[in-house]
């Protein structure tokens, strides 16, 4: 099912060229640089980081992201703005050329005995949302008698979040877990997520994902050549500072907020009196020790294992939004699959949500009564000054479809 043409892949590059060529970006020596490097890509990434097993070349990835690409965009005087997503499109067709042999050794040698699926996402392995994962593929490979497994890639081995996406469009990798918020850029109507107190408890929120609202949203990528497979529980967002606690939602007021790349996100925060600032979550921890930014927004378990409770002082439990994780799956693979094969493999993800959930509830647990002991302050505010504050910014959403799925949600009883 890997067995996608690498043809199509170099025809890929070759139209990128082309359209960097036409907005006058002169990336030729770069590209020229990354293709006569591709020798020693390759030699070099078993010895630097052997774990990588099945993907020679990928423990040295980061060798797309030296000057190579990136610098053709920030040093090239021809180069406009407007080529810079050309370049980063490009480093993912040229990652892609170099992970198909791979893909082509390990997923189709034998693929009238097993079929492997190539699952890869950015989070820790301690994680309850990849021990989930892990679950599903002891399931998928119980339910097939052994002739389905899925072979997992955790910690951002293989890229981040917008790079694992990219990769399953073209079909170079089959699965990963993304936060629901990324997706609004594909389906519009997610962005329900990132709008804050939209459900009423726990329970509305997972009756309204395990309905037929959930489902359309999950169908809703695949003309951007996704498809989602189901929902991973990643609890709720509460604010997190590092010297002033938030009570109110006057207590936002003026303070840099950190956010993921998100539109909805963004407006959440404004409309609570907070500034936005978009930040890379691998670059939060220094961003808050520095100062960069005065607070951000997560979920328990996420603020204890990225250690951020080490550098913030208060913790207020206003649970704003729950944003799920979603499993997705590249809908080119999807297709390929045969009817059974796709039964078992949608049966172990059912599976999966249900184990996860409860791993997440003990370690949401854990995690919050780590992050008292270490000395943070936990806040529980009183929700309804932060509701108030946002029910001006739910009206600015009337008379559109998001606005119109809002109604039905909150109609859910």
């Amino acid at each position: 099912m890997f067995c996608h043409s690498q043809f199509g892949l170099t025809n890929r590059v070759a139209k990128t060229g082309k359209v960097v060529k036409h907005l006058n970006c002169n990336i030729e020596p770069q590209k020229e640089s990354l293709m006569a490097n591709k020798t020693t890509f390759y030699e070099t990434s078993n010895v630097s980081n052997p774990g990588l097993t099945g993907f020679p070349g990928l423990a040295n990835r980061h060798f797309l992201d030296s000057p190579i690409i990136q610098e053709a965009a920030a040093q090239s005087p021809d180069c406009p703005p407007a080529a810079k997503p050309v370049l980063r499109r490009f480093k993912t067709a040229m990652f892609s050329l170099l992970l198909v042999p791979a893909l082509l050794a390990t997923g189709c040698a034998s693929k009238s005995d097993v079929e492997v699926l190539k699952l890869a996402h950015a989070l820790d392995t301690t994680h309850p949302v990849h021990k989930g994962m892990v679950y599903m593929a002891e399931r998928l490979e119980e339910l097939s008698g052994g002739k389905m497994r899925i072979d997992i890639y955790a910690n951002g081995q293989l890229g981040n979040e917008r790079e694992l996406i990219e990769l399953l469009q073209i079909g170079s990798l089959a699965m990963t877990k993304v936060s629901a918020s990324p997706l609004e850029s594909f389906v519009p109507e997610i962005q329900i997520f990132g709008i804050p107190y939209v459900f009423r408890d726990e329970e509305h929120f997972w009756k309204v994902l395990n309905g037929e609202i959930g489902k359309q949203l999950l169908d809703g990528p695949k003309a951007f050549k996704l498809k989602g497979l189901g929902y991973y529980d990643a609890g709720s967002r509460s604010f997190y500072t590092t010297k002033i606690p938030v009570h109110t939602p006057a207590d936002l007021k003026g303070l840099k907020i950190r956010v993921q790349e998100s539109r909805t996100a963004m407006a959440m925060v404004q409309a609570l009196g907070g500034a936005a600032t978009p930040i890379s979550w691998g670059e939060l921890y220094t961003a808050l020790q520095q100062g960069v930014v005065d607070g951000a927004e997560n979920n328990p378990p996420s603020l204890y294992i990225s250690r951020q409770h080490e550098v913030s002082k208060y913790y207020s439990l206003d649970e704003h939004t729950a944003v799920p994780d979603v499993l997705i799956i590249s809908l080119r693979v999807w297709e390929s699959l045969t009817p059974q094969q796709q039964q078992w493999l949608q049966t172990a993800v059912d599976e999966s949500v249900l184990y996860q959930r409860k791993l997440w509830a003990e370690f949401s647990a854990e995690s919050l009564k780590a992050i008292e002991d270490s000395g943070v302050t936990i806040i529980y505010p009183d929700k309804a000054p932060f509701r108030a504050a946002v029910a001006e910014f739910h009206r600015t959403y009337d008379g559109t479809p998001t606005g119109e799925l809002l109604k039905k949600i909150q109609s859910i009883q």
